[in-house]
Formats: structure tokens, sequence, C-alpha cells
């Protein structure tokens, strides 16, 4: 298998050679990526070009409309589902409030849903707002003593009374790549639907979501190397038979009835441009141009994966080597994405940041919406943890400074 061309990833961000950041290191990935130069161009020649009502007779519409529905096909077919699964809205917050409010009518009194306390808000709050309506609302806890979620414990909460079961597949703060399937299938033969949240994995590789078997999956293209925009795979059978959240004329429109607001056309078609990205990567380490994209996917998510793995190792090794460090999570590279927080004893999260933000770090620090999980792990809200965040792009000389910085910070 070949190794990843760090530096042909970054010749495709503008980013790296923009002066104004000469010398910054972006090492906060999870919350959004850099835009890849295919996205940019995208979206500014829909911009100059086709920036009209799409979809009519005449020549701009026509070429903007074929963008759109361009865009949604290359991107389904490189997830493994069907176009008319995917759905796009302003982001994954708004994308789960509106399908709670579908929920809202297809859910009764003594129906049970489960949230856990590790995921971001977008995937908690949404779903327990429905406890208004008398949805019974179940938490599935984390294990305290290392942040993950235990699947004995998922087992003890399902019954005949459970409707669905809203999970990440990768903890924005413990870093955890949970195991998915393997809960999706116990969900299942409980006779409930699985509802993931993939923005924190995503940005690490496309998921193949029709061999995961996820009812809903959801992510943003912002943390995918794209524009601001939230995507949601709702599996075609559900989708007929949830109430329509769309304009009443649209209820036979599978792509319509999960969008109240029109979609943003522009950044629909410039998802092109991540499609063209991960096109360029795989076309770049190999020679077999008759693959299938679900077989693209797989190699590009390898690809990306064992260059993280390579840049996670020396971050961890010195995050546990300092006693004063509480890492949150795995301190192994195995089933983790490369976004790790930690707390530090007398050093609060906020002061860290500004030192590495001296030495031109960008990292993140506070709750990352992830408040139930921080009240779980008894850290204060308002002062949160640590968190480094990188991807694929991120090179071996940028993590050498980060490491050499934190190591006479901490």
């Amino acid at each position: 298998m070949p190794e990843l061309d760090v530096e042909f990833t970054r010749s495709q961000f503008p980013a790296f050679t923009e002066t104004t950041l000469n010398n910054f290191i972006h090492i906060e990935n999870a919350g959004g990526t850099y835009a890849c130069e295919q996205t940019i161009t995208a979206l500014t020649d829909f911009y100059k070009k086709t920036k009209v009502q799409p979809y009519y007779g005449f020549e701009p519409s026509l070429k903007a409309g074929q963008q759109m529905s361009l865009a949604r096909t290359r991107l389904a077919s490189w997830l493994n589902v069907l176009a008319e699964e995917v759905h796009f809205g302003p982001s994954t917050s708004q994308n789960t409030y509106v399908v709670a409010q579908s929920f809202r009518n297809y859910l009764g009194p003594k129906d049970e849903i489960i949230v856990t306390n590790q995921d971001h808000e977008a995937n908690i709050g949404a779903w327990r707002k429905l406890e208004a309506a008398g949805v019974v609302i179940k938490e599935w806890q984390i294990n305290i003593s290392t942040g993950e979620l235990e699947t004995n414990d998922l087992v003890s909460l399902l019954n005949e009374n459970t409707r669905f079961v809203a999970f990440t597949h990768c903890s924005n703060v413990v870093g955890s790549i949970n195991p998915a399937q393997e809960w999706i299938k116990l969900i299942h033969s409980a006779g409930a639907l699985a509802l993931v949240d993939g923005v924190s994995y995503v940005g690490h590789g496309f998921p193949d979501i029709g061999e995961l078997g996820a009812d809903m999956y959801f992510f943003s293209l912002y943390k995918v190397y794209g524009p601001h925009l939230g995507v949601m795979f709702i599996k075609d059978d559900l989708n007929q038979t949830m109430p329509n959240q769309g304009h009443f004329f649209n209820h036979d429109v599978p792509i319509a009835r999960f969008t109240p607001a029109g979609p943003d056309h522009a950044q629909i078609a410039s998802v092109n441009g991540v499609i063209d990205y991960f096109e360029s990567v795989y076309n770049y380490h190999y020679d077999d141009v008759h693959a299938d994209d679900r077989l693209k996917s797989k190699r590009v998510n390898h690809l990306f994966k064992k260059a993280e793995k390579r840049n996670m190792i020396p971050v961890l090794e010195l995050l546990s080597e300092k006693t004063s460090v509480n890492l949150i999570g795995k301190s192994e590279p195995t089933q983790r994405a490369p976004t790790i927080s930690f707390t530090v004893a007398n050093q609060e999260p906020a002061d860290i940041a500004r030192l590495l933000a001296n030495e031109n770090i960008g990292i993140a620090n506070g709750n990352c919406y992830a408040t139930r999980l921080m009240d779980a792990l008894a850290i204060p809200r308002d002062k949160g943890v640590v968190r480094l965040s990188f991807v694929h792009y991120t090179s071996s000389q940028e993590i050498n400074r980060v490491i050499n910085a934190l190591d006479r910070i901490l």
C-alpha cells in the first residue's frame, strides 16, 4: 500500500501558500479544516457563471442545476448510498433539529430514545427536546475513568420501547472511534433505529455508510475541506415514513422533505470540489483507474488514517510522559482520531492556548460544545480542555513544532 505524500496534499490547499498565514500551524481542524483549492474554485466559478435560480431552461440555470445534482450524486457514490438519501442543510445542528421536529410527529408517549453524554450537543439537545412531547429520554453514560461508551451499558438500556439511539462515530473531545457497525447491529436487533453523528470522523476519511448500516448519518463539510454545509444521510424507506418537514408540495420529493428552507445552491455545487480533491489524492497514489468510488473511498481513508496515526504517536507519547497532564481518551493511536484533549494541573486551558498562539500555533480550548461530557468528567464547563486536532495534511515538521512548544509550556 502506498504512503500518503503529504507535500502533494498540502499543494492542494491555498492556505499553505497564503502569505498572511506564513509560519502559522493550524491544529484546530476539529472545529473546521482548511478548504481545498478545488472547493474554492468550484464556489468561485458558481458565483461567477451560474449564480441564478437553478433548474430552469436557460443555460446558466441549467448548468447551476447540473452542478448541484452532480455534487449530490458524486458524494453519494463515495459514501456508498443512493443520491436521494443525501440531504444538505446549513449545519449538522440545524439538520438534527429538523429531523427532531419530524420525530415529534412520529413518536408517542412511552416511546424511548437513547442519547449519550459523550456527544457534541448537536446530537443530544435536539433529541432531548422531544421529552416535551412525552418521549422518554434515556442516557447512555460514559465510563468516567476512560471517557468511553461501553457496549454492555447500551445493551442494558435497549428494550421493546426503544425507537432510536443517537451516538457519535467519533467523539470531538475523547477522540475515540466508536465501534459503530457493532452498535448499529445491536440497535437493529432491538428493533430500533441508529442515528450516527459522524462530524468528528469524516474529516479523516469518508465512511462506507452503506456498509455501516446506519439509518441516519450526519456530518459537516466545512470539517471535510469544503463549504459550511451539513450533510444528512437518511435511508430511503425511513424518509418515506417520516412526516415531511419541507413545503407541502414537496411531500413526494425525497431530497426536499427535510429542507424547510432553500438550500445554498453555490455551496452544494462546491461539494464537487471536495470530491475532486479526494479524486486527486486517489489518482496521485493509485494507478487503478477502473476502481469504483467505494474502493477509492476506502483507499483514501486508509491513506489518511495511516498518515494521521504516524503523527499521533509522538504527541500521545509526550502527553503521557507529563505527570501534570490528564489525557482524555486512549493513549494509543489505535481506534482513535487525531483529536487529542487534555487538562493540566495548575494550568488553565485558556492560558495554554494563549501561550501556543504566541508561538503561532492555533488550538481549541473550552468545552467544545460537549458540556454534558465535561460534567461527567468533572471538568468545569467554563474552563474545559485543551484540544489539539490535526488531519492528513498536517506535516511532521508542524507536529515537531507543536511537541517542542508543548514540552516547554507544560
